[in-house]
């Protein structure tokens, strides 16, 4: 199951790579080539290093952990604990680009209008909201 899965997350790249090669092959097929390798490796290795950490953290879950005989504890389903990581993990990605952009936005609009700091700051602290929920759904789930 497990190994289904990392394939699976290893075939994301795929989808956009070929979208973009589709939409910049026409002009200059070799450049969109060169750049399409190079972003596909990037990308790669950083969802393989997240499928390596989540390979960790699953694999010393603490029902492996009992299962080892190192904690003598109640069960505590280890797909609870991916559900968890996976809520908390995918909200803070999603705050973090929120945060990126309303900041930016925000950075520019109190340049141009020093009175707008406080409406700019709101919309960055309900940004930062996202991230909240994820971990109030990650203590729900445990």
């Amino acid at each position: 199951m497990f190994l289904l899965f990392a394939v699976l997350v290893g075939l994301i790249p795929v989808i956009p790579a070929v979208i973009y090669l589709l939409q910049n092959g026409k002009s200059s097929p070799a450049q969109a080539v060169s750049r399409m390798v190079n972003g596909f490796n990037a990308f790669n290795f950083l969802v393989g290093m997240f499928a390596a950490g989540l390979a960790l953290v699953w694999f010393a879950s603490p029902t492996s952990v009992m299962a080892a005989g190192a904690a003598q504890e109640a069960v505590v389903d280890q797909y609870a604990t991916l559900a968890a990581a996976l809520s908390t993990g995918l909200a803070c990605i999603g705050a973090g680009i929120a945060v990126g952009n309303a900041g930016a936005a925000a950075v520019g609009a109190t340049a141009e209008k020093p009175e707008s700091f406080g409406r700019a700051l709101i919309f960055v602290g309900l940004s930062e909201g996202i991230a909240i929920y994820g971990l109030i759904i990650s203590f729900l789930i445990l």
